[in-house]
């Protein structure tokens, strides 16, 4: 894999990644970092962008004399989701407990009320940081532009946004599951666990694998009240302003869903914590108290919406034949399929040379509440 990536553990193939090394001046990175943290006695945990990764051992080096609670992140490539448990450590002074996330490996006390220092530009990863360690201030060195600053990101206001989101997935009544990813470990144990999730949350679910998703193509699927993402970490966060329709990731849609999670102030973007086994993952309650099961009040609409909707169980195949080509082959297709044959414009695709050409037509005249040929009441 060569560029930039999230070191998400691959599925089946081992994977050598090539991140690529981009210059970084380590006396200036160094000099900004005393600027920000003017006290010897600040702790903070430095992390970077995997393309300075070469270059911290030599950063740290540069503050490890003046900082003695400085800690440094350390990349960590999974190439196998399941390895062989590690030995028990020789007898004397144990390491400290290690955080593994977002293919980095930190001590797990460097987080608790630290500050965070980065080394990289502003992205997805440097927003992922900050939402899933939204207790730590941020502050960032941009080697590429040489400044260094405070991070101003309205944490609060980017979660209230997602918070928003969740509360638009409980108003939903038929979701879209999008495949955006074939090879990271585990995303098909995720989409069984969506559609489970969902399922008994009284809501249909469609899995669709549109690549990458676009405002254009999923605007073919208006009937889909929400969108969930099954990405990698990295890009699970993704700005849906300009799509018909909200995207939103798998910790989110279990927070709508799921009676048994509640809102602790935490955010999740690797939707392997929420499988069975996961640091996060919580059992759907079987069965649900008298409180839960009567109706709440929409904070969108104002509308009261039942705890569980009731609806059939959708087949999983259609039994119905069709003609899929001019041969009169007979093809099995699904009832979603069948929706998407019966419309008139059905995506992307130009189909040039396919589609009749036809005249144009007069059509109505007026303004939508009185058309001119329709009959006044």
């Amino acid at each position: 894999h060569y560029g930039p990536a999230c070191l998400s553990p691959c599925r089946k193939l081992p994977v050598l990644h090539v991140l690529g090394r981009r210059p970084l001046d380590a006396e200036r990175c160094a000099g900004a970092f005393r600027e920000l943290h003017p006290d010897p006695q600040s702790r903070v945990a430095v992390l970077s962008d995997v393309a300075y990764a070469h270059a911290m051992a030599e950063l740290e080096q540069r503050l490890r004399p003046d900082y003695p609670h400085v800690v440094f992140s350390r990349l960590v490539c999974e190439a196998d989701p399941s390895p062989e448990p590690a030995p028990d450590p020789p007898p004397g002074p144990r390491p400290p407990p290690l955080l593994r996330q977002f293919g980095r490996e930190v001590p797990v006390a460097a987080l608790e009320a630290q500050a965070v220092f980065y080394v990289g530009g502003e992205g997805l990863p440097l927003t992922n940081l900050m939402l899933s360690w939204n207790r730590c201030p941020f502050s960032s060195f941009d080697p590429a532009t040489g400044r260094a600053r405070h991070e101003t990101l309205d944490v609060n206001r980017a979660l209230r946004r997602r918070l928003y989101l969740v509360e638009r997935v409980r108003d939903a009544r038929a979701v879209g599951i999008l495949v955006g990813t074939l090879g990271v470990a585990g995303y098909r144990e995720a989409l069984q666990h969506l559609r489970d999730t969902l399922r008994r949350a009284g809501k249909r679910s469609f899995t669709l694998a549109v690549g990458k998703p676009s405002p254009a193509k999923l605007a073919n699927f208006p009937e889909l009240d929400i969108f969930v993402l099954v990405a990698c970490a990295q890009n699970s966060l993704l700005d849906s302003h300009d799509f018909y329709r909200p995207v939103v990731t798998p910790f989110e849609l279990e927070l709508a869903c799921n009676p048994a999670r509640t809102w602790t102030g935490s955010y999740l973007t690797d939707f392997r914590d929420l499988l069975p086994g996961g640091s996060a993952h919580l059992e759907f309650p079987e069965a649900l108290g008298t409180e839960d099961e009567g109706a709440d009040v929409s904070l969108i609409t104002g509308e009261l919406r039942a705890a569980r909707l009731s609806i059939e169980p959708v087949p999983l195949a259609s039994t119905a034949l069709a003609c899929r080509s001019q041969t009169l082959d007979l093809a099995e297709i699904s009832p979603a399929a069948s929706f998407l044959q019966s419309r008139s414009w059905q995506g992307l695709e130009q189909q040039l040379g396919q589609t009749p050409v036809r005249k144009a037509v007069e059509g109505r005249r007026g303004i939508a509440i009185a058309y001119e040929d329709e009959a006044c009441g």
